[in-house]
């Protein structure tokens, strides 16, 4: 490797790591809002607070034990699947899509019963 390569190489990394961290701040901006925007529908609103809560409860501390961190990282998603679903049943029109949303809910709330059940039967 020539002397402008051992250079060039590691200052275009470093240059192309700043720049992804910038965009992942900025992705991550207004992450722990759930103000409504002007115009913002309820369900859009409902949807927002139902996300940011269902990723906070996700963030479990995971404890090496691949089964016990899936299923604890699974019941606050699952969980998110629900209160998603209550908020179409609560806005939307389709029927199609009603029906659909109650049977997230019955299937959810069976496997989260389930995954709660094993976490209590393993001593989680």
């Amino acid at each position: 490797m020539n002397r402008f390569a051992s250079i060039a190489l590691p200052a275009a990394l470093a240059g192309a790591l700043a720049l992804a961290g910038i965009a992942v701040a900025q992705q991550h901006q207004g992450h722990g809002t759930t103000a409504a925007s002007p115009g913002e529908s309820a369900a859009t609103t409902a949807y927002k607070a139902v996300n940011m809560k269902m990723h906070k409860d996700m963030d479990v501390a995971f404890t090496g034990d691949a089964d016990a961190d899936f299923v604890r990282s699974m019941i606050p998603h699952h969980q998110g699947a629900i209160d998603m679903a209550k908020v179409v049943i609560a806005h939307g029109k389709d029927p199609a899509i009603l029906k659909l949303a109650a049977g997230v809910i019955t299937e959810q709330e069976k496997e989260i019963a389930m995954m709660r059940d094993w976490l209590k039967k393993n001593g989680k």
